[in-house]
């Protein structure tokens, strides 16, 4: 690990001018991410500004009945929350999904949507990788895939974002406060992480110096809503296939029509991929299986998978069918909105 400069920061002013300042410095909050970073020396930063003693670690309700939710406040306490596990099933789940409880208890909702990817090369310093020295080439490419992207990857890099959270908060229509040096503005979490393109290093689109200082869900959607991990094992593990979705379903006519529908996936994008061809093919329609399944195809249609991880094309399609079918009660579950936290 290269030596550096530590400071801790008082409030939220100082460190954003300190870290604009600073082109090699980097903010420190949970530390989940950043730590293993500097042991492997994926990250080499000249100074490390420590933000845990930030007033930012509030759950606030909004005048429109949303929630303003602190970018300090730790995963833990967000999932357990009785607001969002009452409001935000989706989110509450997503949470429990994405990690241990040791590691809830630490990392934070700000640092959690800026984790970068765990892309094997990524960590591995003796292998050429984009995304961490620009120009050097990606080694997944003719690689181990098995965790990699299907939608929108790039000749330059074909990693997934790691975070369950962000998928569930880019389905709900949430909105990131930022703090940068030309003052405050909101970014949609769907639109806050790029797609690789020829510059995969850029993981979102905030500035050098830019804090996240919050997060804000919007009052909650009518219908009902879940996330579903699809993993290797049990246990905690990165998702290979994640679904969040929110469906309202209109039933005062002869015939059950999807009124709306959010739809976010995981594990298969350089981001949170928000599936709004297939949201286009569900609005007016018939909650069926036949009309599940097409929402897929089309959001499917652009997929170009790897040679090591085919599977999840038609991995996604039916994880996309069976949540659809669960939340319009087509497969007659069990439980309601308000049950499927965890």
């Amino acid at each position: 690990m290269r030596p550096f400069d530590y400071e801790r920061a008082t409030n939220t002013a100082g460190a954003v001018a300190t870290l604009t300042s600073r082109p090699d410095a980097v903010f420190l909050a949970g530390g989940t991410n950043l730590v293993d970073h500097l042991k492997l020396g994926v990250a080499e930063p000249g100074l490390v500004v420590d933000i845990n003693r930030l007033d930012l670690t509030e759950i606030d309700e909004l005048d429109d009945e949303g929630l303003r939710i602190g970018a300090m406040v730790r995963n833990s306490d967000a999932a357990a929350d009785p607001r969002i596990r009452r409001r935000y099933p989706m989110l509450s789940r997503a949470l429990l999904s994405g990690a241990s409880g040791q590691l809830r208890n630490a990392a934070t909702m700000g640092g959690n949507l800026l984790q970068r990817t765990r892309c094997v090369y990524f960590q591995d310093t003796s292998t050429p990788c984009n995304k961490r020295e620009p120009g050097s080439g990606c080694s997944a490419i003719g690689g181990y895939t098995r965790y990699h992207a299907i939608l929108g990857a790039s000749p330059e890099c074909v990693a997934t974002h790691p975070s369950d959270m962000a998928v569930a908060l880019a389905a709900l229509d949430a909105t990131v406060v930022v703090l940068g040096a030309a003052g405050e503005r909101r970014i949609p979490v769907a639109e806050l992480h790029r797609l690789p393109g020829e510059h995969p290093e850029q993981d979102t689109v905030l500035d050098h110096g830019d804090l996240i200082t919050a997060l804000e869900l919007p009052p909650p959607r009518p219908g009902r809503s879940t996330y579903r991990k699809i993993r290797d094992r049990a246990s905690y593990a990165f998702a290979l296939v994640s679904v969040a979705a929110t469906v309202d379903v209109d039933t005062s006519g002869p015939t059950p029509v999807i009124r709306e529908a959010a739809i976010a996936l995981g594990g298969v994008a350089h981001k949170p991929w928000r599936a709004r061809a297939a949201e286009a093919v569900l609005r007016g329609a018939e909650p069926n299986e036949e009309t599940f399944l097409a929402a897929a195809d089309a959001e499917l249609e652009a997929a170009e998978p790897l040679e090591g991880n085919r599977f999840k094309v038609p991995m996604t399609r039916g994880a996309i069918s069976t949540v659809l079918s669960e939340l319009t009660g087509t497969d007659e579950p069990e439980t309601t909105t308000e049950d499927t936290h965890e």
